[in-house]
């Protein structure tokens, strides 16, 4: 069979996933290319080593010769990206967060199911071998029922991919409770089997609110992603605004009764994802979040704890980038963009991410107030439920 032939939109700081898709012969191909920013475009189509490059990404939905469009640009411009694919009958990748408000990603799951397009939302982590990992251990019953989720996220260069450009700013992210946790949300969610039905949490800008910042206008300076600054205070050229939090708190209650939690901190000194999920039978936690990591089990006790724990799973290695998982996510967009049916990951789940993070974020700016997750209208959640197939 020939290669799925997709169109990309946005070359910034997600072309990873574009390169781990060009794979000539291999199932996927990019064929034409789109940025706004014409040095970004330049640079994209020189790494990509493709000719077919536009500034106006409607130019490349005419267009009879692409089967799909991955549409990675900024949290923001995703609504109104995603409708014009879906409404010009383009298979749409659309890169997490789904968006910044529970309002628009529900835009984008009612012109899904309007017209019948595919959509495919790429939270990568589910192709992450710790995570599947994790999701077969509960899945054998080794810890019984999971009760409860905790989830640490050390961010150690916060600083340096999150207050140095657009992701400062809350019109253009809401904040980061969802823009980086929005993985993690999902993650929670597939390990727990339900769905967050109720939130509140805590927040603050607690060290990069008073660091220095670039002047409104001025570029980010060269090796910003390759010189990172240590001690965090030490921090300059910041985004010139910045009004999202740096550390933030979460709890949960899932729909099966399921607690969770969720913290993140944008000034540890390493960087890591440590999450525990505690059942009726046992108890397991990852350490190491790519691959080569080791997942422990202790489900016999009760004791004082014990390293050694009573089963250690190594998460076998894989090659590429984010673990593996860009490449395995291609493979299974390709294999939907044919052929359509089931996949790991979930337009529902995703809008479920958001939404969870999205009030979450309300709560922090509202004193830790407790709202509720804004119900789906049903007819979207059987579509999606059914494989985007209307019943």
């Amino acid at each position: 069979m020939n290669d799925v032939r997709l169109g990309v939109i946005g070359l910034g700081l997600r072309l990873s996933l574009p390169l781990a898709a060009h794979r000539p012969g291999g199932g996927t191909v990019v064929a034409a290319v789109c940025d706004t920013d014409p040095a970004a475009l330049k640079r994209g189509m020189e790494r990509l080593g493709v000719e077919d490059g536009v500034t106006d990404h409607r130019d490349l939905l005419e267009r009879d010769d692409l089967d799909a469009i991955l549409v990675v640009t900024p949290d923001d411009t995703h609504e109104r990206i995603a409708v014009d694919c879906l409404r010009a009958g383009k298979a749409v990748y659309l890169e997490k967060p789904m968006h910044i408000t529970i309002e628009g990603c529900d835009t984008i799951l009612r012109t899904a199911y309007e017209t019948g397009t595919r959509l495919y939302v790429g939270h990568n982590m589910r192709h992450m071998g710790v995570v599947r990992q994790m999701r077969d251990i509960i899945a054998r019953g080794d810890i019984g029922e999971p009760k409860t989720v905790w989830v640490r996220h050390f961010v150690s260069y916060g600083g340096d991919y999150y207050f140095k450009d657009w992701h400062a700013e809350r019109a253009r992210t809401t904040g980061l409770l969802l823009q980086k946790a929005a993985h993690d949300i999902d993650v929670v969610h597939w390990l727990a089997g339900g769905y967050t039905e109720r939130v509140n949490a805590f927040g603050d800008l607690m060290l990069h609110g008073d660091l220095p910042r670039r002047a409104p206008g001025t570029p980010r300076p060269d090796g910003w992603l390759k010189e990172y600054e240590w001690p965090p205070t030490t921090r300059e050229n910041l985004n010139h605004h910045i009004d999202v939090e740096d550390v933030s708190v979460m709890n949960m209650r899932l729909d099966n009764g399921v607690i969770a939690s969720y913290q993140q901190c944008h000034f540890s000194p390493d960087y890591v994802r440590n999450y525990t999920v505690i059942g009726t039978e046992g108890r397991l936690e990852n350490f190491g979040d790519e691959a080569g990591a080791v997942v422990k089990v202790w489900n016999t006790g009760p004791s004082r704890y014990r390293e050694d724990c009573d089963i250690a799973y190594q998460v076998p290695r894989t090659e590429g980038t984010h673990g593996g998982s860009d490449a395995a996510i291609m493979r299974e967009f390709a294999h939907f963009v044919r052929h359509g049916g089931p996949t790991d990951t979930s337009p529902l789940a995703a809008r479920m991410s958001v939404a969870a993070g999205y009030m979450a974020t309300l709560s922090l700016r509202n004193g830790g107030t407790p709202y509720d997750i804004p119900p789906l209208d049903p007819s979207l959640i059987t579509y999606f439920e059914n494989g985007q197939v209307r019943a």
